[in-house]
């Protein structure tokens, strides 16, 4: 009887921990392939400036910005019009992308903008183009390079300030609207209303792995490696600080990358002052480029709106 169970004896000895190594290697292995990912999604190769406002016919001069945090320089242009300035417009691109946003395009816009007497800033935020700084934060740090843009706007020129963005850049103009109150107000273009709600709900569009354990590692991992509090890329949280200035909000029914629902849930916090705009056929931060002269319209009238207003 003994003998007989020997061979038992001898499996269970192989095979629990034999099992519980390949359970240990397989959750280094979740860890290490979210690790890597996370370090991607901050670390993204940089598209380089590939036009200048020259290719469109404008004058331009080269700028360099200090972000508020004192430290990160940030590389961009200014395109002044023909005649007096009646308002400076701030550009801020989006995730992955420079002060080109080529998908856009922003130099096409910023032209149709200088036309009407409006000065553009477009710049590249931290990690981006040919700016400073080794990781992009979605928002968290942007926010703070945007600030520094500002600031410089406000020294240098005299009229009024607002900010468009688009993608990340829409929800980082928020953030930063509601820090600065000369801002006279925002056209956000396919925000994202939480950066840690949308992430949960869409990290498995931006990593193309099963959101499950992937999302929550990610999500656990990322933050802690890199210091980040993702808290602090949250417009829904920081509209109450913008109205009554009043918020633009664009958006496609049809964007794949960040639903259309995430701009309702911004613009109905205060619907008596802000303004929505959803159009359709049109992937993410598209609407330009398919609603052409209807969109520059919508901007300019939005602007015009802002020059008799105080901040």
């Amino acid at each position: 009887m003994e003998l007989g169970r020997t061979p038992h004896r001898l499996l269970r000895r192989v095979w629990v921990p034999l099992s519980l190594a390949i359970v240990a290697l397989g959750v280094l292995a979740c860890i290490g392939v979210s690790v890597y990912v996370g370090w991607q999604l901050t670390h993204k190769e940089r598209q380089p400036i590939t036009e200048t406002p020259h290719d469109y016919g404008m004058t331009y001069e080269n700028a360099t910005f200090i972000s508020k945090d004192g430290k990160t320089r940030l590389k961009g242009w200014i395109i002044s019009p023909q005649k007096p300035a009646r308002m400076t417009v701030v550009f801020a691109h989006g995730y992955g992308n420079n002060r080109v946003q080529e998908n856009v395009p922003f130099l096409p816009l910023a032209k149709r903008l200088a036309a009407e007497g409006y000065r553009v800033v477009l710049f590249d935020f931290r990690a981006s183009g040919e700016s400073g700084g080794d990781m992009i934060t979605i928002g968290v740090k942007e926010k703070d390079d945007l600030l520094g843009v500002i600031d410089y706007a406000k020294k240098h020129f005299h009229e009024p300030i607002a900010l468009y963005g688009v993608s990340m850049g829409a929800a980082t103009s928020i953030l930063a609207a509601a820090e600065d109150g000369d801002v006279r107000g925002v056209i956000a273009d396919s925000p994202f209303s939480d950066l840690e709600s949308y992430l949960r709900a869409n990290m498995p569009v931006w990593t193309h792995l099963p959101d499950v354990p992937f999302t929550y590692l990610i999500l656990a991992i990322v933050p802690a490696l890199a210091d980040l509090d993702l808290d602090l890329s949250s417009p829904i949280r920081a509209v109450d600080r913008i109205a009554p200035r009043p918020i633009l909000f664009i958006h496609s029914k049809d964007d794949r990358s960040i639903p259309y629902e995430e701009s309702v849930k911004l613009y109905r916090t205060h619907s008596d002052v802000f303004q929505l705009w959803l159009t359709e056929k049109a992937d993410h931060v598209k609407s330009f480029s398919l609603y052409g002269d209807e969109y520059v319209e919508r901007v300019l009238t939005f602007l015009r709106s802002l020059e008799n207003t105080s901040s």
